[in-house]
């Protein structure tokens, strides 16, 4: 494939491009919209409006043929949301999309309020903790498998899976063919569960299995959408709520601005998605000859949407890289845009808000208390460690 755009040669995949992004994605800004990465021999969009532009353009750039950049994760991924379009994609995303509505989630607020609550007050307890499996980790995994049904048994496999689910959709490097066999592991588990009908009663998954007596879905097509909505209900939303007691703990500043303001706890989370997005990039296959921002773009080519490029584009934040929770970051695409917009987003939202407003009751500043660790994923931007102090309120004298 002809390159018909500036060139960027080092590996946006390689680990230390993982660890520390920032640099490379200014960088390829700096060529311009569109760069050519010849490792990957695709073009990446790595400015804010043609990213948008793609994400919207699905008649153009096509999710049918998988988002991954390597072609047995295509395959696999066959039957999911994340891999289909049009009428096709509907269907599927309509089969379960009833139990992520606004009005169900009004509905969930006050369990998932609560659940985070607990969270909060066993970690302020402990006053020195990790944020990342002791506040992050645990509101998801407590509430999104119960959502979607999973069986009690086999659940502590259910995170290092998801996690494998993202590695896989990245380039075919060293990570996803390490990853492969653990996404393996979880699709037949899933085949599992759906062939002994293993559901919690009342879950997403009991919905979806009602819906095969019926014959509104083959049975067939259930494993796949029930990993279709687990992998990104977790690692998306541990990554916002991690990165959000990251940068709060960082940027003191910040956190004082929320607690004089906590009304500003949804633009809060819009901000942190938009400074560290949970998805880095997805590719898409480009239907028809075409161009974007200028770049001629070949039909059956591949072009990666930078998701966190996007959302630190000079061109629409004045100080991108710094963290400002009164800023309107509305426009930040870390959940994606359009029809293959995250169908999670409103779920992620509640639970990183719930956190955060559970804190601000209860905390009166987070110290960090060594280096934080990132996670090595090609997909998924997350921190592995964060260790913390959380310091809690006084209390006012009776």
């Amino acid at each position: 494939m002809k390159p018909t755009a500036p060139t960027y040669r080092p590996d946006v995949y390689a680990t230390r491009a993982i660890l520390d992004p920032y640099p490379h994605y200014r960088r390829m800004r700096e060529l311009g919209p569109v760069v050519w990465l010849p490792r990957q021999r695709a073009h990446a969009v790595v400015h804010h409006a043609p990213c948008k532009e793609v994400l919207l353009a699905d008649d153009r750039f096509r999710s049918e043929r998988g988002v991954a950049l390597n072609p047995v994760a295509n395959r696999l991924s066959r039957g999911t949301t994340l891999n289909s379009d049009d009428a096709d994609h509907e269907r599927r995303r309509r089969l379960l999309a009833g139990r992520l509505t606004p009005k169900a989630l009004r509905s969930m607020r006050e369990e998932v309020e609560l659940r985070a609550d607990a969270v909060v007050e066993a970690a302020v307890s402990r006053g020195e903790v990790d944020g990342v499996v002791d506040v992050a980790r645990a509101l998801p995994t407590s509430f999104v498998p119960d959502l979607i049904g999973w069986p009690r048994e086999g659940r502590e496999h259910l995170l290092p899976w998801a996690g494998a689910t993202f590695d896989c959709l990245g380039p075919a490097n060293a990570r996803t063919l390490r990853a492969a066999p653990r996404t393996l592991r979880m699709m037949r588990f899933a085949r599992s569960v759906v062939r002994r009908g293993d559901v919690l009663p009342g879950s997403m998954g009991a919905d979806l299995l009602a819906k095969v007596e019926s014959g509104e879905v083959r049975r067939e097509e259930c494993p796949a959408l029930m990993i279709d909505y687990l992998a990104p209900s977790l690692d998306t939303t541990i990554s916002a709520i991690a990165s959000t007691l990251w940068l709060l703990a960082t940027h003191p500043d910040q956190w004082q601005a929320l607690r004089a303001d906590p009304s500003l706890v949804p633009n809060a989370v819009n901000e942190v998605v938009r400074v560290e997005s949970p998805l880095r990039a997805f590719s898409r296959w480009v239907a028809a000859d075409t161009e974007v921002a200028g770049t001629p773009l070949h039909r059956g080519s591949r072009v990666v949407v930078l998701y966190a490029s996007a959302n630190r584009d000079e061109r629409v934040w004045d100080r991108p890289d710094d963290v400002d929770v009164t800023r309107d970051a509305s426009q930040q695409l870390g959940f994606g845009q359009g029809v293959h917009g995250c169908a999670g987003q409103g779920l992620a939202r509640l639970e990183t808000q719930a956190i955060l407003r559970s804190l601000l009751e209860r905390v009166d500043r987070l110290e960090l208390t060594g280096s934080p660790t990132w996670g090595r994923n090609n997909i998924i931007h997350s921190l592995d460690r964060l260790p913390l102090r959380l310091v809690p309120l006084r209390k006012a004298a009776p």
